[in-house]
This record gives structure tokens, sequence and C-alpha cells, in this order.
């Protein structure tokens, strides 16, 4: 069973800036994807970022470009940082890693982000 452990969340002051961290059990090289979702209260889940295994990212049109993925293949670690943050980037942050065949897709628990105006 792959574990994903985020880290790094709390709370910050809008315009400032976070890097949330994702540590992954097995080694993120081999998955297929891996990216961030983030649910704000009372809302659906939604992709923030993701990464291809050979690197390619993507996000969603209404970023603004203030959102940046990463990830050390090395250490197993994937990387969101987030700029300029507003107090509608407050949420719950999940890091998830993906295989596509067979389709399956982990996920972390986790991390509370809060941005104060």
């Amino acid at each position: 069973q792959v574990q994903l452990v985020e880290s790094g969340g709390g709370l910050v002051q809008a315009g400032g800036f976070l890097k949330l961290s994702c540590a992954s059990s097995r080694r993120i090289a081999s998955f297929n994807y891996v990216g961030w979702y983030r649910q704000a209260e009372g809302r659906q889940r939604e992709m923030v970022a993701r990464m291809t295994d050979s690197g390619r990212a993507d996000y969603t049109d209404n970023n603004e470009g203030r959102f940046a993925i990463s990830k050390d293949n090395g250490r197993n670690i994937i990387y969101l940082r987030i700029s300029n943050v507003k107090p509608e980037d407050t949420a719950v942050y999940y890091c998830y890693a993906a295989d596509t065949a067979p389709p399956r897709t982990f996920w972390g628990q986790g991390t509370q982000v809060t941005v104060s105006s």
C-alpha cells in the first residue's frame, strides 16, 4: 500500500507564499501522474496541478500562474508552491499519485491551508 504524507500547510497572510510537500513511500518516478487537489469547505474537490512521469506540468486555467508543481525523484517528494496567496486559496490540499495500467490512485490525508486577509 502506498502512503502519501503532506506537510507545509498552515496559516498564511494574503500576498504571502506557501510550499507544500508530499512524501511518498513508493518511488514517485514509477507513477504515471502525481499532483494536487484542493477542497474548500462546502465545495467539491478540484484539481490544482498535476505532473506526468516525463515532467510535463498541467494547471487549472484559473490559477493565474500562482501555482507551481515540482518533484524530487531522488527524495520521492512532490511539491506545490503557492505564490501571492489569496483568501480563496483556503482549503484542504491533497496530493495524489496515479498509475494508469491498471488504473489506481493513491491519496494523502490532506493538509489545511488557511489564508487570512
